[in-house]
Parts: structure tokens; C-alpha cells; sequence
């Protein structure tokens, strides 16, 4: 509930219809709210589980276009059997970063089929885009950094889900 009062206090600072000449002191301390309440991790999204090869993983699910954007931000830890899968609503060139991210990351790049495309080696705070070679990117898979290298996994490894292939299980479809 505080949450969406700050939420929409910052939109309301950001996009109010006249805006003053000088910012109020209430408005600015609004404002400084809703930015600390920005700073601070998304909460824990739905689960599912995950299998990479023969290794069993339980990743969060992020949709939408905030979870995307949010990600790992601000998390100060993330277990070794533990990830975050990316889904999109249709096969891109995709790039991934690290802005407000503490904890090191592998992001596996995989196509509609489940096939891992890509391996990317993201470092904490870096903000260089690591960016697909490949157009056929429908899911990211981060996990904890060098999670592939310990299990022997790599480029060509099929990821599935407890419920079916990736694609029946996000899209209903085969």
C-alpha cells in the first residue's frame, strides 16, 4: 500500500499538469521518498521449476516489462541452485546489463525451443550491454556466475520446465 502511495506520488511529482516554478519542500521529500523506494529490491516473484540438462533449478518468472527492467536490481544474494527467467512475447536481439546489480551473473541466452544459444558473463554494476549475436532470443536464464562452467553445461542444452517445454509452459503452445 505505501508502496503505490509513493509510486504514484513520483508520477504525479513527474508528470503533474502545471509545474511550479520552484518545488515545494513536501513535493521534493515525496520525491525523495518514492526515489529510496525505487532503490530497493523487486519482491520475490513466482517460482517454477527449472531443468538445465539433468540439473534441477527453481527460477523466478519475470513477464512484464517492470519485472524485466527491475530484474536482480538491489539483491544482495542469490542461491546456487537458484535463477531468473526472462520471458518474451516473441524472439529478439536482446541485451542485458548489470545497472544496480551486486551479485555476479551468467545470463543464458535461449531460443523458442528451449536451446541455450548464448553464454554472458555479466559483472556487478557493469552497464555494458551484453548483446545477443543471435535474433532468436525468447528467454534470458540468470543464474549465479559460472553456475554452467561447475555443472559442465553449455551452448546446445535444452532447458525445460516441471510442466512441458519452455514454449507449452509459457505460451500453451508446441
Amino acid at each position: 500500500m505505501r508502496l503505490d502511495f509513493l509510486i504514484l506520488a513520483f508520477v504525479f511529482v513527474v508528470l503533474g499538469c502545471d509545474k511550479p516554478s520552484s518545488t515545494p519542500a513536501s513535493v521534493a521529500a515525496s520525491s525523495a521518498v518514492a526515489a529510496e523506494a525505487i532503490n530497493e529490491p523487486q519482491p520475490k516473484l513466482p517460482t517454477l521449476k527449472l531443468w538445465i540438462g539433468a540439473q534441477e533449478m527453481v527460477t523466478e518468472i519475470a513477464r512484464t516489462l517492470m519485472e524485466h527492467e527491475r530484474g536482480m536490481m538491489f539483491r544482495k544474494q542469490m542461491g546456487e541452485q537458484e535463477g531468473m527467467i526472462f520471458i518474451f512475447p516473441q524472439p529478439k536481439r536482446t541485451a542485458f546489463w548489470m545497472k544496480n546489480t551486486r551479485v555476479p551473473l551468467t545470463a543464458a541466452y535461449i531460443d523458442s525451443n528451449g536451446i541455450l544459444l548464448e553464454l554472458h558473463e555479466l559483472k556487478p554494476f557493469d552497464e555494458t550491454p551484453a548483446t545477443a549475436a543471435s535474433d532468436k532470443v525468447r528467454y534470458v536464464l540468470e543464474v549465479p556466475q559460472g553456475w554452467f562452467v561447475r555443472h559442465k553445461l553449455g551452448v546446445g542444452t535444452i532447458i525445460r520446465t516441471e510442466r512441458g517445454s519452455l514454449e507449452e509452459t509459457f505460451f500453451g503452445t508446441r
